[in-house]
């Protein structure tokens, strides 16, 4: 084989600024939004609240400083590498101050986020000695963007799902030099971190979850625990009740891809609901993420194009054929089921499915645990991984 095609792919500087036209474009589409009527009093019962959207995006259109915002994330290493034929963005952190074996982590978002999710983490796992936290527990941090979603290119064919995802991610620890390593996520990343686990069970120390997504069983109900049956019927019930927005991702996502793509005020309008439900805030929203957070999240989406692309994902993970989803995971397995979170598992369900050796239930935070406690989701991850660092010897530096 020629020695030169046989090199890795090489992972380059990634820098974004917004050309001025972007932003003048999408205040001109914010202030000319068209407004739905809705019924008195509604407030977020029918959905997004008219009035708290109205301010929202009254901020967004004349207040909220994107080039600050972006300017914050620039200061995080970010990379771009070409992966399965995928331009493919990430975020790159070594420790800061090593004091024994580093181990490497990759964490996996889910939607509707993006790198952004661990934007707040990412310090304390890579230097956890500056914020009263011990050195020695440390980490090299690998945050990539999933195909599909922020900085990371579309998929101009079929959508990918999380079997592929977690196959890229493991090249691209490859590619980083990292020969073995921890995987965690949330939402779509736990089921990225899970099948990491699943399929590359010789270089995955250990995957940390913070749910177990949506369950499927196709065996036998009666072999079941009680508590787990209570659980799949308590999921099936927030389905028919909270659960619209993912039967439109998994069957016709390029229909609602058209007026989310197009209307600003629209696409904050499905984000933020999902923020505030799904989060713990009592519903006040403000209470976790700040108008300038909220922002952040949704001008990604907005000016990377990504909302139609990363929906997409929902309707390929819906083809996985149900032996997937019955493979056990042997790989140890941890899980910080935040209180505030949704469809939360209980253990005999999560010991059926994995080699479950640690399970927390922290008294705060939501479905973005890491955006809404990052130093309770920081400790969790250390205390998990804590006996799995010794199999970090002999990575490359």
């Amino acid at each position: 084989m020629d020695p030169i095609l046989d090199l890795p792919p090489r992972p380059e500087p990634f820098f974004s600024q917004t050309p001025p036209g972007a932003l003048e474009d999408l205040r001109v589409r914010l202030r000319a939004t068209r407004w739905p009527d809705a019924p008195a009093d509604a407030g977020w019962s029918f959905g997004t609240d008219l009035d708290y959207l109205g301010e929202l995006v009254a901020y967004w259109a004349d207040g909220f400083d994107w080039p600050a915002q972006e300017a914050a994330l620039a200061r995080l290493p970010r990379f771009r590498v070409r992966l399965g034929g995928l331009g493919i963005h990430f975020v790159h952190v070594r420790a800061a101050a090593p004091a024994g074996p580093v181990l490497p982590l990759v964490l996996s978002h889910g939607w509707p986020d993006s790198f952004w999710r661990y934007a707040k983490v990412i310090p304390l796992l890579t230097d956890p000695g500056a914020h009263g936290a011990d050195p020695a527990d440390a980490f090299h941090v690998v945050v990539p963007d999933m195909p599909g979603f922020g900085y990371s290119d579309h998929p101009t064919g079929p959508p990918l799902d999380s079997i592929a995802v977690a196959g890229l991610w493991a090249e691209l620890m490859r590619v980083l030099g990292y020969a073995r390593f921890g995987a965690a996520g949330g939402d779509m990343g736990s089921h990225v971190s899970r099948y990491l686990g699943l399929d590359n069970p010789n270089r995955v120390v250990a995957v940390h979850r913070t749910d177990a997504g949506i369950p499927v069983f196709t065996g036998d109900p009666a072999d079941l625990a009680p508590e787990e049956r209570a659980w799949i019927e308590g999921a099936a019930a927030w389905g028919a009740t909270e659960g619209a927005y993912a039967a439109m991702h998994r069957t016709k996502p390029q229909t609602a891809a058209f007026g989310l793509t197009d209307s600003p005020a629209g696409l904050a309008a499905w984000i933020v609901e999902k923020l505030r439900a799904w989060s713990d805030c009592d519903g006040d929203v403000e209470r976790r993420f700040t108008k300038d957070e909220i922002l952040t999240n949704i001008t990604l989406y907005w000016l990377t194009g990504t909302i139609g692309s990363s929906m997409r994902m929902y309707r390929a993970n819906a083809a996985i054929p149900p032996a997937q989803h019955a493979r056990r995971v042997e790989v140890p397995s941890g899980f910080s089921l935040f209180r505030g979170d949704i469809v939360r598992p209980p253990r005999a369900w999560l010991e059926r499915t994995t080699n479950a050796v640690r399970v927390t239930e922290p008294p705060r935070g939501g479905h973005f645990a890491p955006f809404e406690e990052p130093e309770l989701y920081a400790e969790e991850l250390r205390a998990f991984f804590r006996p799995y660092r010794t199999a970090a010897t002999g990575f490359s530096p």
